[in-house]
């Protein structure tokens, strides 16, 4: 197995840190402020899960754990305490839904489960995925998600464009039908991105 050299570990973490830097042709700074933030965008998530009643084309979410004994027995208004639903959902700029749910150019995907034996109390892991003209690459999100008006999530990294970046997402759920839709107004703060 091979050994590094101190000189070598130190030539190769320079190497990686300014290339980093460089990202979809060109150069970009690294950021880091806790006062203000260096990049804010607000984004609506629109996540309609699938329940046997609505349309499979209509679908951007389905539980992919049935209720158990405990559940069933403790979670009261049908939040199954353990449920978790995975989630590929159109996010937009807008209230709007888009015309079309599978071809937006902001995504969320990734999972959440209830967490909370008598309400809709969840944690969710995501990652937002942009694919336009304005922003490619990820965001990536993962925190509580309890049932209160407004509430934060972590930041904890990124890729392409949000390479590396941190911060928080506050979330109020902005609509709310019953178990088939709900809409999230995301209000995203980074504290660490480049630029």
């Amino acid at each position: 197995m091979a050994t590094w050299s101190k000189t070598s570990l130190i030539v190769a973490a320079i190497f990686l840190l300014s290339s980093a830097g460089v990202a979809h042709g060109r150069s970009r700074r690294f950021v880091t402020s806790y006062d203000e933030p260096c990049k804010k965008m607000r984004l609506y998530f629109h996540d309609i899960i699938y329940d046997y009643s609505n349309s499979t084309s209509n679908s951007t979410s389905a539980a992919v754990t049935k209720p158990t004994a405990l559940s069933t027995a403790v979670s009261k208004n049908g939040y199954f305490f353990g449920r978790m639903v995975v989630f590929n959902d159109p996010m937009t700029e807008g209230k709007a839904l888009p015309p079309s749910l599978e071809e937006t150019a902001v995504r969320a995907q990734g999972l959440y489960f209830y967490d909370k034996k008598d309400g809709p109390n969840a944690w969710l892991a995501f990652s937002i995925v942009f694919n336009s003209t304005a922003h490619q690459g990820t965001l990536n999100l993962m925190g509580a998600d309890p049932n209160i008006e407004t509430r934060d999530i972590s930041i904890v990294g990124g890729t392409g464009d949000f390479f590396m970046s941190r911060g928080v997402a506050t979330l109020r759920t902005d609509a709310f039908e019953g178990f088939k839709y709900f809409r999230l107004q995301m209000d995203i703060k980074l504290y660490e991105c480049y630029v």
